[in-house]
């Protein structure tokens, strides 16, 4: 009784340190990325065309269907196109809703074909020489080619690019206006504002997420809360 209770909350505890080891390692990563946004752009775009090569070898030697691969690498080419922007985009720009809903219909029908088992001709299993393949494909190789071809880019895309409401007007203006506003003699801090940066996505949702449970933690009576007087310094 009290083992069974003892590992539900050993099962909990892991998620919640996996859970938070996760939010560390993107948080970092979109770090990474501010600092090195344009090394981020050429990895992007190299990944995307690596993507799309993998996709025509297992067209063309694993006999992957046909209209569902092309599938696939048109998704991939409207990845591509938020590269333009990049790392700043509009939630409500088209190609960044095109992309959300290509994510979950890529992952739909890839994920239809590899549940729905292949079955040979008659002519073919008919055959003395027949040895009948695997119902399904091994979970490693199915892992793998979700992680790969169908997850890596759209996450990679999440952590790398930055929030637009975080970026200041003059920010997507810089290259046209830092030259004018320094010559025009607004001083210093013009420029510096002008240079300022926008958080990656993944950091906002990091930063969101935080708050949240900071708040349900303090309404539970867990931390300090300067609104009822917790911690005040008098």
């Amino acid at each position: 009784m009290i083992l069974t209770l003892l590992s539900y909350v050993g099962i909990v505890t892991g998620f919640v340190f996996l859970t938070l080891a996760v939010a560390a390692g993107l948080y970092y990563l979109s770090e990474l990325v501010e600092e090195h946004s344009r090394f981020t752009k050429r990895l992007l775009e190299k990944l995307i065309y690596g993507i799309i090569a993998v996709y025509v070898l297992l067209l063309l030697f694993d006999h992957f269907p046909f209209w569902l691969t092309i599938f696939s690498i048109v998704t991939q080419i409207v990845y591509l196109q938020n590269m333009k922007q990049f790392p700043f985009i509009q939630l409500s720009s088209s190609t960044f809703i095109a992309s959300c809903v290509l994510v979950l219909l890529n992952h739909y029908f890839w994920f239809q074909h590899f549940s729905r088992p292949s079955i040979p001709p008659p002519t073919l299993r008919a055959s003395p020489l027949y040895e009948p393949p695997p119902i399904f494909p091994p979970f490693s190789e199915v892992s793998s080619f979700f992680g790969i071809c169908v997850w890596l880019v759209p996450f990679a895309l999440f952590v790398s690019l930055s929030a637009a409401d975080n970026v200041l007007p003059s920010t997507m203006e810089t290259n046209t206006t830092l030259g004018g506003s320094m010559s025009s003699g607004l001083g210093e801090s013009a420029g510096a504002a002008t240079l300022r940066k926008g958080q990656g996505m993944a950091k906002v949702v990091i930063g969101k997420v935080r708050e949240i449970v900071t708040d349900i933690a303090r309404v539970l009576g867990f931390g300090d809360d300067g609104r009822t007087g917790n911690g005040r310094i008098v």
